[in-house]
């Protein structure tokens, strides 16, 4: 068009023509332009959003039973012994004869103390001895030999008076003799540090070639089987259960009581073994308002030792058609808890929960839930408040059914 317009009109019309022709070329693309979205929007507003799938969860019904009631308290266990091992004379330290850490037996030697200077007194005790018993001997014959001459009044009886008064103390001087050399053999004998039960042997306090003496503790020995277990209620506990802690008590001297308290150990696990209550304090503390009691446990691999903290507990009654549901399916947001029921068309609701006590894997609800309605127990962040889910049923092993 341009070259006929040129030949036509000239270079001057040319010119003239160029800016309409320009402005006709933009008008037909946006017009274009325009057209082609107009189509791309219409065929996106009639294609239809399919809506999300409903989220699979797993379910399990609200379970009704006796659930015993448990009172819990923190526990630190002792020995049922714990002897302090002195010596008894003064000297020094010469030898640890026992292995640290390890049991011992009543009677075994644990220290031995230089014997040396126990060894000279005892010998210098037995020379006193021999020496009144010599006086004692010669006292004697006097009295045997005055005494028939007195009668006969050969010699004053001032003089008879004389030899029994020197008699009766030679055998004075004897007896005293006597008593130094059995408390020397003692003090000898004591040179030898013995562990006064059977039980563990703990750290030595004194090392060889200390000087030692009679308020020098060298070691502890533990008596650990059995252990017992202290801990404290308050006053209020112990007059409710008062009756029932009387009657457990009843012969637990000879360790024969009902063996009705568990023993949680600071990992969490239970102590196979049950125990048994042993005795209450004499008194509630008044600053604590607590009252201090005792349990004993079986302890036969020497696997618990004094010191150690724990939860002792025991059943103190029953809570009757109590509502159940698995731990997994309690939430707890800021101090509060909650649960996701499913109705029957498979509908999912937020419910607030009360709960109470936990019994191994469940999780006792006082209010928010009945019996036999179903709760999330697997895929909770999945199900919102008022969307439907498809559930499936879960056991009490976690696998789905």
């Amino acid at each position: 068009m341009e070259s006929e317009l040129n030949e036509s009109t000239g270079h001057g019309t040319l010119t003239a023509v160029k800016p309409v022709l320009r402005a006709y070329r933009g008008f037909m693309w946006r017009t274009t332009f325009l057209v082609l979205v107009s189509t791309l929007l219409v065929g996106c507003a009639k294609k239809e959003v399919a809506p999300p799938a409903s989220p699979e969860v797993e379910i399990t019904p609200v379970t009704q039973q006796d659930v015993p009631r448990y009172t819990e308290c923190i526990a630190t266990l002792d020995g049922f012994v714990n002897a302090q091992i002195q010596p008894q004379v003064t000297g020094y330290l010469m030898t640890q004869n026992y292995r640290e850490g390890t049991v011992v037996h009543k009677g075994e030697v644990l220290f031995e103390i230089d014997p040396r200077p126990f060894e000279a007194a005892l010998q210098h005790s037995k020379g006193q001895l021999a020496e009144a018993e010599a006086q004692l001997g010669k006292t004697k014959l006097d009295v045997a030999r005055d005494t028939p001459l007195a009668k006969e009044s050969a010699i004053p009886q001032a003089q008879l008076d004389n030899d029994i008064q020197a008699n009766q103390a030679a055998e004075a001087m004897v007896a005293a003799a006597k008593a130094q050399v059995v408390q020397a053999e003692l003090n000898l004998d004591f040179t030898k540090v013995r562990s006064l039960v059977d039980g563990v042997a703990g750290l030595a306090k004194a090392q060889i070639g200390d000087l030692v003496g009679q308020t020098s503790v060298l070691t502890t020995v533990s008596q650990v089987e059995p252990i017992k277990a202290y801990f404290a209620i308050s006053e209020q506990e112990y007059l409710s259960f008062s009756d029932r802690i009387s009657a457990a008590t009843q012969g637990s001297r000879s360790l024969e009581g009902r063996k009705n308290l568990e023993l949680v150990l600071s990992d969490g696990s239970v102590y196979p073994r049950k125990g048994s209550f042993f005795l209450a304090d004499r008194q509630v503390d008044p600053k604590t308002g607590t009252i201090r009691l005792a349990g004993v446990f079986e302890n036969p691999g020497g696997v618990l030792r004094p010191g150690m903290f724990g939860r002792v507990r025991a059943v103190t009654g029953v809570d009757k058609d109590a509502l159940l549901v698995p731990q997994r399916s309690v939430v707890e947001t800021q101090g509060t808890y909650s649960v996701v029921v499913v109705d029957s068309n498979n509908q999912a609701s937020i419910r607030p929960v009360k709960t109470g006590e936990r019994v191994g894997q469940m999780w006792v609800i006082t209010e928010g839930v009945k019996p036999g309605e179903q709760v999330i127990a697997e895929g909770i962040q999945k199900a919102k408040d008022g969307i439907k889910v498809r559930p499936k049923q879960f056991n009490s092993i976690g696998q789905v059914e």
